[in-house]
């Protein structure tokens, strides 16, 4: 939101001298955050002249000039460029070549050292014959609007300043803004009135509600002031959430508008400056009070509307609203049947209306609309209709101010990629007593800058749902008067209900001492209305603050006003006995490790399509169950991950595109693995009570399984290119390392063994296992936790990754399962070992790994480590077979071995490997 200075100026008190970056520190003080501040463009010498003569000279291009002489300074005054190192003559040649002067007219004369929009500097330059020693200026040039056909004339304002004053700041041109964020709860500062609001609460400053200062006349439709049966009525048969479309409606009427007057400059400089351009003279009247008050504001051309308006849902296919009634016959924009695809519209999207920015958009059956006799000429809240746009001939002005759902804003504003500034406030939760006096200054601005007369009563409508789910309408008779006359009238239809607020309650809450006076007078400072109770306070929260809902908002109020840097500062002391779990310390120890080998840690977007999680989520690549979104941000990626890889492939590809070639990248995260044919979900665990230890069991049974893995990508070169040594790119052998560095940081044992899997390359794939002797983690014995290999080419080719692509990926929760306790260090061993090797014969198709295991098995607690060092195949073995040779070492704690000793123990692992697998010793 941005706040010009002078706009704010006019509603809280704002000190001499006050800067933008006061009133930043000011509205920080009371929660909103600082974004930037806008200056205005134009500064320098920018005064009042006064043309006294000029000549036309015809130009050899067909053109004309006039060679100008403007006062620009009282006679015997210095004109203002003097303290910009000007010459300071009252009276100045100018060159210009508009025609839409005369001798006498007061202009707008830029001097010597002013800087216009753009940093266009005025400096005395040689044209057409002259030295022109300054610019007489069009509104486009200041700023001011796109008008570029003259200059700006001051009378055409009707405006008569005097000789040598400054323009800039008779214009507005001289002003600045500042610009805060607005979270979503706080909709009301999406205003000046709120702002200024807010800045009283911070400094204490006088704060003068214009709501309660301007007047709320103007007149309503009626059909005795136009001679027309017209006619308000909210019919919202499908309300969300038992809440109706529209709360209030109020309408106005302004006619004899001349809509071709232009907008004055200090309106067109506030709107430029909230970051606003301005449009037209009606169109620019609401946009202001829209800023000014935060009530949106939509004028139709009334002589193009039809018949009274009707706020309700868009129709069906039949003519039918949401809840199934026949609402409108005739013109209603409906499909003759299926679309070029042969689809038929399963949701019922057939009202269609073309919208100010001239786009055909298909209404929703959840849409609220505007509609007159011919069909919708609104997206209420959001947009106008193109139909009844106001434009330069527009002669009698019809003018809305509603309250209408934020939920049902928010989801048209979303459905049709249409936000806007409207929208915007409306699903932030807009104030429903102010409608009546925005309309009302929406009036007096048109009567007093556009020439219109207003009707000399008005009315609005008011709605609600009651207990049945039906609208209930209430028409309010309402003559002159503010917003009390309004708030008044609708007290009967207020939803706002009294808050308990239990005594000591908001000192408990947020740790410092708050007096009992203290407390009301935040509250009654924000608003509220205040009654006393046994033990407590009945506080009913001001209109414009539907984001105050229960005792826990009202604490917040008061520690906002009172001041957050009261709040002591105390470190809540941690419990003794407690630090990282298991789980935590295997998660941290495996990502050091990976950190400290060179690998670097990223994070993805969990979000995929259907076909890649299945090629990722299973071994065969087949169909797996999946996490499908309910509301997801892209239609085509709206399913869950099964896997970290394809994340992990994004990242490569993207670095990769960016020159960075050599990568090692991991990831730790959640993957979703529904099971099949079970239906997750929960219903809503009430707010403002902990949840009960069987509510939380429900709860985490209701969601899928998630488990957390670790995953890698190696893509280029593990070795550069030096001299004398060649490149090596990363391959399986890569990730095969980086799992044992996983397995050795988390102190468990990982088998490895040939296998396939559909996104990885049939002949450079390896399935991971885990394998311990262990009770507790016997659960995880010969089960396959993951897969680590080489990426198939053409996957890789799919992510935009040429070459070889190492990657690996592990389920961690079984690794932080099965790793129970850190693995303590063992002492150095002082006995000699004994070191022998075997070579095994053994059918190809037998895994190395259990051969080893095997051998291990067999040779006892005297080997200490195996390790295959060498496979062999072809001459000199039978067909089908291959050596597989080990290296053994052996030790024993309390004795030097012999080599006897030794022997023994490995012909004990080779009788068991020969007992297992048919191993025979190669000769």
């Amino acid at each position: 939101m941005r706040v010009p200075l002078s706009w704010l100026a006019e509603y809280v008190d704002l000190a001499p001298g006050t800067t933008p970056e006061d009133v930043h520190a000011a509205l920080v003080k009371v929660g909103f955050e600082e974004e930037d501040i806008h200056r205005s463009d134009v500064t320098g010498p920018v005064v009042v002249g006064e043309v006294l003569e000029f000549a036309e000279e015809p130009q050899s291009n067909g053109k004309s000039i006039r060679w100008c002489q403007v006062r620009v300074a009282k006679p015997g005054e210095k004109a203002a460029d003097a303290a910009f190192g000007g010459t300071g003559d009252e009276v100045r040649g100018i060159v210009c070549g508009a025609k839409n002067f005369a001798v006498g007219d007061k202009v707008i004369a830029t001097l010597p050292g002013a800087v216009l929009p753009g940093g266009f500097a005025i400096t005395p330059r040689k044209t057409y014959g002259h030295t022109s020693d300054g610019m007489l200026a069009s509104a486009k040039e200041l700023g001011l609007g796109d008008d570029h056909s003259g200059i700006l004339v001051w009378s055409t304002l009707g405006l008569d300043p005097e000789i040598g004053t400054d323009a800039a700041g008779l214009l507005g041109l001289d002003d600045s803004a500042v610009e805060i964020n607005v979270t979503p709860d706080r909709g009301y500062a999406f205003s000046i009135r709120g702002v200024a609001r807010e800045y009283a609460h911070a400094t204490g400053a006088t704060f003068r509600d214009p709501a309660h200062h301007l007047p709320a006349t103007g007149g309503a439709h009626t059909a005795e002031a136009f001679g027309t049966d017209f006619s308000v009525t909210i019919d919202d048969a499908a309300p969300i959430r038992n809440r109706a479309g529209a709360s209030v409606f109020v309408t106005r009427v302004v006619t004899g508008v001349d809509a071709t007057r232009p907008t004055p400059g200090w309106m067109t400089s506030r709107l430029r400056l909230a970051g606003v351009r301005p449009i037209s003279l009606v169109v620019d009247i609401t946009n202001y009070v829209m800023f000014e008050l935060g009530q949106p504001i939509h004028g139709y051309d009334l002589d193009k509307v039809t018949g009274g308006l009707t706020v309700r849902r868009a129709l069906t296919a039949d003519g039918r609203d949401a809840a199934g009634r026949v609402v409108a016959e005739g013109d209603v924009s409906r499909p003759k049947g299926p679309d070029s695809a042969g689809r038929v519209d399963p949701k019922g999207r057939i009202e269609t209306l073309t919208t100010l920015d001239e786009q055909v958009r298909t209404l929703h059956a959840e849409d609220l609309v505007i509609a007159d006799s011919s069909g919708a000429i609104g997206l209420a809240g959001v947009m106008g209709g193109a139909s009844t746009e106001i434009t330069s001939t527009t002669k009698n002005v019809l003018i809305e101010a509603a309250n209408f759902d934020p939920v049902s804003i928010a989801r048209s504003a979303r459905r049709h990629k249409l936000p806007s500034e409207a929208s915007r406030r409306f699903e932030r939760g807009v104030d429903p007593a102010v409608a009546e006096v925005a309309a009302g200054r929406v009036v007096q601005l048109l009567v007093d800058l556009a020439g219109g007369v207003a009707a000399d009563h008005g009315s609005y409508v008011v709605g609600r749902v009651d207990p049945k789910g039906r609208i209930e309408t209430k028409a309010v008779e309402i003559s002159t008067g503010s917003i009390d006359g309004a708030s008044g009238s609708m007290s009967d239809w207020s939803d706002r209900e009294p808050i308990e607020l239990p005594d000591g309650f908001v000192s408990g809450l947020i740790g410092y001492n708050y007096t009992p006076e203290q407390v009301r007078s935040s509250l009654a400072e924000i608003g509220g209305q205040i009654a006393e109770a046994k033990g407590a306070l009945m506080v009913t929260p001001p209109s414009w603050r539907p984001d105050i809902t229960d005792k826990w908002t009202l604490a917040e109020e008061v520690a906002r006003i009172i001041g957050f840097d009261v709040i002591p500062a105390m470190l809540p002391v941690a419990p003794p006995g407690r630090g990282y779990t298991v789980a935590q310390q295997v998660r941290r120890r495996v990502s050091n490790g990976l950190a400290s080998a060179g690998h670097t840690e990223t994070l993805a977007y969990p979000f995929f399509d259907e076909a890649t999680n299945n090629l990722f989520g299973s071994v065969a690549g087949g169909e797996v169950p999946q996490v499908r979104l309910a509301n997801a941000l892209d239609s085509e990626q709206g399913w869950m991950r099964t896997s970290l890889l394809p994340g992990l492939l994004q990242t490569a590809a993207r670095n990769r595109s960016r020159g960075f070639t050599d990568l090692a990248i991991f990831e730790q995260g959640l993957v979703f693995r529904p099971v099949a044919g079970v239906t997750y979900g929960h219903a809503m665990l009430p707010a403002g009570t902990r949840p009960t230890d069987t509510q939380i069991s429900e709860l985490n049974a209701s969601i899928p399984p998630q488990p957390r893995h670790i995953a890698g990508v190696l893509v280029g070169d593990a070795v550069l290119r030096e001299p004398g040594q060649k490149a090596v790119s990363f391959d399986w052998q890569d990730a095969l390392a980086a799992v044992s560095q996983i397995a050795s940081a988390a102190g468990v044992h990982i088998v490895v063994s040939q296998a396939t899997h559909a996104s990885f390359h049939p002949g450079r794939c390896a399935a991971l296992t885990l394998r311990s002797s262990s009770s507790a983690e016997g659960a995880y014995r010969d089960v396959v936790i993951g897969y680590a290999g080489e990426i198939l080419p053409t996957v890789a080719d799919a992510f935009n990754l040429s070459g070889r692509v190492a990657a690996y990926e592990l389920d961690l929760d079984a690794i932080a399962a099965a790793a129970g306790e850190p693995v303590a260090a063992e002492p150095v061993p002082a006995m000699t070992a004994a070191t022998q090797d075997v070579s095994l014969v053994v059918a190809t198709e037998i895994p190395a790994a259990d051969v080893e295991a095997a051998l291990v098995e067999g040779a006892g607690d005297l080997l200490e480590h195996a390790r295959l060092v060498d496979i062999y195949q072809g001459e000199g073995l039978p067909a089908g077979t291959r050596s597989l040779t080990f290296a053994l070492r052996f030790r024993a704690p309390d004795r030097t071995l012999t080599q006897a000793e030794a022997t023994e123990a490995k012909q004990a692992g080779v009788a068991l490997a020969a007992e297992r697998f048919g191993a025979a010793i190669r000769d």
